[in-house]
């Protein structure tokens, strides 16, 4: 994915920004979630949401914005009437993060964004619940 044209990656980066502003995210919020708050300013995410700057080429970022938009999309799943739930659901403190918010998980970085995928995206879980599964068959296999 990091093999992007300059267009596709000005895309992408409008498209991501465009999801986070929906969450109603802060300039630093949106930098730590993309993994760029040493690389970038906050000021400089209105130069993305134009178009106008590429957002990095790296992995981990790319990793980053598959995670992103998964969340973004199950929540439009799970609520496809309310963005006022989304936004609640991101804020309210959850069980199965020991009461802490989805949000502040995420901030934690990808483990997080992992967490809250996982979470949130039934689908998702499954895909890696099945390769935890299937990573478990070949080592007994193995032995």
């Amino acid at each position: 994915m990091t093999d992007l044209s300059d267009d596709e990656l000005r895309l992408l980066g409008q498209v991501v920004i465009r999801h986070l502003d929906d969450w109603e995210l802060d300039g630093e919020q949106t930098l730590r979630l993309l993994g760029l708050e040493n690389e970038l300013r906050p000021r400089q995410l209105v130069a993305v949401r134009h178009g106008d700057r590429l957002l990095p080429r790296n992995a981990d970022l790319m990793v980053r914005i598959d995670h992103l938009v998964g969340i973004a999309d199950a929540l439009r799943t799970t609520f496809p009437f309310s963005s006022q739930m989304r936004l609640l659901w991101l804020r309210k403190p959850h069980r199965r993060f020991q009461r802490r918010q989805p949000l502040d998980v995420m901030l934690e970085g990808l483990n997080g964004l992992t967490k809250v995928r996982v979470e949130v995206d039934c689908s998702y879980g499954y895909a890696i619940n099945d390769a935890l599964h299937a990573r478990q068959q070949a080592q007994d296999a193995a032995r």
